[in-house]
């Protein structure tokens, strides 16, 4: 695996690459990696010549500055996992390289970035644009590898590469869970054990509550998953929602969307969790 700092000596590496008409899969993380990080870069090994890897904890993004500073940074851990896949090139920038301007781009995503996550976390959505797009004209990637878990943001990104008419295909993973179900993501980290063992519950929850599609409708789904994850006290929740898995907008029957999907984003202590499940 070669090791990079600088857009310009990728660059110079990525075009030698293609030159030999090599085909490149890209994943972008922010590091702390786990398996499913490591999930998105075996299928972009498997179904590429070269498999890119950047980590960079993109500041922009974060409008909780306390969240920013606890983020783990662990790139030589990470280097060593990135090994096991076979990962060819890592892209580490600092964030001077990345931004040596201040960057004031603005996206206008519309109903995508009115609910959720977007409601929750001002200027995410834009931050994460701005840093997505700029890897995406540094690695200049056949194929990006996203995962489900943040749905919100694959579908920003998704709506990024549309609008601009980007050349890279976007591959949308499915949800890589531990064991006993809990969605695989690096703040699982912080939590302490106590926590880790409640964790699951969200998962639990929701299987139960896609189950339920028959016999409740949407806003009684939405209602009933909400008065389970209050009856744990150690959660506090964000948002309890079911929408479209295009728009990602609300509805009233179930007959209305071609896709729908439950979304959770809660508090477990200091330690905010989000999850989903398809519910067709």
């Amino acid at each position: 695996m070669q090791r990079f700092t600088t857009i310009e000596s990728l660059r110079d590496a990525l075009a030698a690459a293609r030159k030999q008409d090599k085909t490149i899969g890209f994943v972008p993380t922010m590091g702390a990696l786990h398996d499913g990080h490591l999930e998105l870069m075996r299928r972009a090994k498997r179904e590429n010549n070269l498999l890119v890897v950047s980590i960079f904890v993109n500041p922009i993004q974060f409008n909780n500055k306390e969240d920013l500073a606890k983020y783990p940074r662990i790139l030589e851990a990470d280097s060593q996992l990135l090994e096991t896949v076979g990962c060819d090139f890592l892209f580490a920038p600092s964030e001077q390289e990345m931004y040596p301007e201040p960057v004031n781009t603005t996206y206008d995503f519309g109903e995508l970035v009115q609910v959720m996550e977007a409601a929750f976390r001002p200027g995410h959505f834009n931050g994460v644009a701005i840093v997505v797009r700029k890897l995406f004209e540094i690695v200049e990637a056949d194929t990006a590898y996203f995962g489900e878990k943040d749905f919100q943001q694959l579908a920003v990104i998704q709506r990024l590469v549309s609008m601009l008419q980007l050349k890279v295909k976007i591959i949308p993973c499915a949800i890589v869970r531990e064991p006993d179900g809990l969605a695989m993501s690096s703040r699982n980290m912080r939590l302490s054990p106590t926590e880790r063992a409640i964790a699951p519950k969200i998962y639990q929850i929701l299987q139960k509550a896609v189950k339920l599609r028959n016999v409740l409708s949407p806003t009684e789904m939405k209602n009933w998953t909400r008065q389970q994850l209050e009856m744990i006290p150690e959660f506090s929740i964000d948002y309890v929602e079911i929408a479209d898995d295009t728009h990602l907008q609300p509805f009233q029957h179930w007959n209305e969307p071609k896709g729908a999907i439950l979304f959770v984003a809660l508090f477990l202590g200091q330690v905010r969790l989000i999850d989903n499940m398809r519910i067709f």
